[in-house]
């Protein structure tokens, strides 16, 4: 049977990766690269790498495949994103056939951990129900949370405390519920600008853990201008960027 290695690969050290996550890496035969576009070709390099330095010898190989593009004419954003992971979905289950025969072993790099906010888990989940002929393993890795709090030298949560992990969509919601201590993912629209500047103060941090890390610490009256000024300034130079950002109640 076919079998799949999903490993968690951090969110941008090389260093990053566990021992385990290493040991995975040296037993795929095929790893599966979704082309996301020249903006991205950076992420792709990363990922060779990793595994010019892991992995011990040479037999492996990338298979790079243009990843669909969400519909923009769908305004559901569930729906919008259904019918992106069911067209992943189809474009994988062709790929595992052609290019892992009947026992071979494939391997997705997944940014950061594939528990977090990632699509590949939930796909090859869908996929498996259907009876898609292959086992597969999760390899965890260092997630954007982690490295967030390693570099800003904080524990994400206060004592006795709990964190509330939610997405930029969300943010406005979540924080009128009273969570007073918010990670937030996927906001590519600086929604903190939507709350009370003087309720909270914000860590934020971009490209962790790699040499273009930013990093930027204060209460969010004094640091949201300029935290968008920079990050879209991080993003007109790199043509992407992937950030995050602790905002805990003052």
């Amino acid at each position: 049977m076919r079998k799949l290695s999903v490993i968690g690969m951090g969110v941008g050290h090389p260093e990053q990766l566990t021992v385990q996550a290493i040991e995975a890496l040296n037993r795929v035969d095929v790893f599966f690269v979704m082309d996301k576009g020249a903006a991205k070709a950076d992420l792709r390099e990363l990922r060779r790498q990793i595994c010019q330095r892991y992995i011990r010898n040479a037999a492996y190989r990338f298979v790079e495949v243009a990843d669909p593009q969400r519909d923009a004419a769908i305004e559901c954003y569930t729906e919008r994103v259904q019918l992106w992971h069911d067209q992943r979905a189809e474009l994988w289950q062709a790929l595992f056939e052609r290019e892992l025969g009947a026992a071979g072993r494939g391997g997705f790099l997944v940014w950061g951990d594939p528990a977090l906010y990632d699509s590949t888990l939930r796909i090859l989940q869908a996929l498996a129900a259907r009876g898609g002929g292959f086992e597969y393993e999760v390899i965890p890795g260092i997630s954007a949370l982690q490295a967030l709090a390693a570099s800003h030298r904080i524990a994400l949560n206060r004592i006795g405390g709990s964190i509330h992990i939610t997405t930029g969509r969300r943010l406005a919601a979540d924080a009128a519920a009273g969570n007073d201590d918010l990670v937030v993912m996927l906001d590519g629209e600086c929604s903190w600008k939507t709350l009370d500047p003087d309720a909270f103060e914000m860590y934020w941090g971009a490209y962790l853990g790699s040499p273009h890390e930013l990093l930027a610490h204060g209460r969010l009256r004094e640091v949201s201008a300029s935290i968008e000024q920079r990050r879209a300034a991080a993003r007109a130079e790199h043509g992407w960027i992937m950030d995050t950002y602790l905002l805990r109640r003052i």
